[in-house]
């Protein structure tokens, strides 16, 4: 598939990585108000059953990181990237149609897929084209675009609700999909060099896994990261039973999920202004010990009893701002010397992190008992987990680089 003649500039690429990567929140957020109406429309009064409708998807996001990389290496960026939005659009259609909770499981699975598609390839994208302390700027620049997205989901599926069925917003995501894949198709460039392309072979597929899981720095952060994010996954899968069951105010949830995604995507514009003057590393660690703490804190304060709403959103916005000062540091040092196998490298490290967020945090949901303990014990002790990986990494030091030809890092 020829690219466009003309190439976007960098200001034009952040935006149209940041749709695509949106894509994701989108799925994800825009259910949280949706996911009572949605168990009592398809007869699944099971409170229990509601989170299935975010792990199914999560469950199809984290299958497709196994491939989609791969087969980016082979034939390129462009093409998969714009199948992969079809499918996204195309999976949306099939949700709004489910005639049974079981059939909606199903296509949020194949949206997963369709949606990891895109995540991967951005990740590809941005490692062709750059490297070190710049990858992670752009990656900061995205993400703080893409926070966009949880801000504002919620909201409009509650809008949708409003007005009319729960059905309704996957059809709205379905359009989403066609305007981000009619711009893509119009401006995505190609970027895998043609010398740069490899063959599927067994070998060759269990040599580049070879080099992303014997690299010291793609295992360990991609390892680190992982811990974080089950945290955050763990969070998206409670936050609906805690504004519903814990205060009794389900009705703000869109507000006080958009509070607390500000803050990410506050964080994201200050990790771009400063992450070339003070470095991946420090940033990064600091982000983690101050995340470890704040959660250690809170769930010693909910343990008291003490937890309001108010105590909520204010502590969860605080440890809002570490994620992304920890997992765009965090992802482009794990990517930092997997130029030659990004594809790969993107789909092994995405796997590896989706699937420990999957599980973890869905285990952190069920655990949930009508207060906040258990969420943010999980929360520290999964920040005491990520700190021991990576002192392990850095051979037991933090805020620089092991040594100094990882200076620039």
């Amino acid at each position: 598939m020829p690219s466009p003649q003309t190439k976007p500039g960098q200001r034009e690429f952040v935006l149209l990585i940041s749709a695509i990567m949106m894509l994701v929140a989108f799925a994800i957020d825009s259910m949280l108000p949706a996911l009572p109406a949605i168990a009592k429309s398809l007869a699944m009064y099971d409170a229990a059953s509601q989170p299935l409708v975010i792990s199914a998807f999560l469950t199809g996001f984290g299958i497709a990181l196994l491939f989609v990389g791969t087969l980016s290496d082979r034939f390129g960026r462009r093409g998969l990237m714009l199948a992969s939005l079809v499918g996204y659009v195309l999976s949306s259609l099939a949700a709004a149609t489910a005639p049974s909770f079981e059939f909606l499981l199903l296509a949020r699975a194949a949206q997963g897929m369709a949606a990891a598609g895109g995540q991967v390839l951005v990740r590809a994208v941005v490692r062709d084209l750059y490297e070190g302390r710049e990858m992670a700027q752009i990656m900061s620049l995205a993400n703080m675009l893409f926070m966009v997205g949880p801000i504002i989901a919620p909201a409009m599926g509650q809008a949708v609700l409003e007005v009319t069925t729960w059905r309704w917003i996957f059809i709205v995501l379905a359009v989403l999909g066609f305007l981000t894949w009619s711009w893509a198709f119009m401006r995505m460039p190609e970027t895998l060099a043609p010398e740069d392309r490899s063959a599927i072979t067994i070998s060759n597929v269990m040599a580049n896994a070879k080099i992303v899981v014997t690299d010291r720095l793609s295992l360990g952060y991609t390892l680190a990261m992982a811990a974080v994010l089950s945290a955050l996954f763990g969070f998206l899968m409670s936050v609906q039973p805690i504004f519903d069951r814990s205060f009794g105010r389900a009705d703000f949830l869109p507000a006080g999920f958009a509070i607390m995604a500000a803050w990410m995507m506050g964080a994201s514009l200050l990790n771009a202004a400063i992450v070339k003057r003070y470095g991946m590393r420090r940033i990064g660690h600091i982000a983690l010990l101050v995340f470890t703490a704040i959660a250690g804190f809170h769930a010693v304060y909910a343990w008291m009893g003490l937890e309001t709403m108010v105590s909520f959103i204010v502590l969860q916005s605080m440890m809002m701002t570490a994620f992304p000062l920890i997992g765009g540091n965090f992802g482009a040092m794990a990517m930092e010397r997997m130029g030659h196998v990004a594809g790969a490298a993107s789909s092994i490290q995405g796997f590896t992190t989706n699937l420990a967020s999957v599980v973890i945090g869905t285990g952190i949901a069920l655990a949930f008992d009508g207060t906040t303990v258990p969420l943010y014990l999980g929360y520290f002790l999964l920040g005491c987990l990520a700190l021991i990986i990576v002192l392990v990494t850095e051979g037991g030091r933090l805020f620089v680089a092991r040594n100094a030809t990882q200076a620039a890092e």
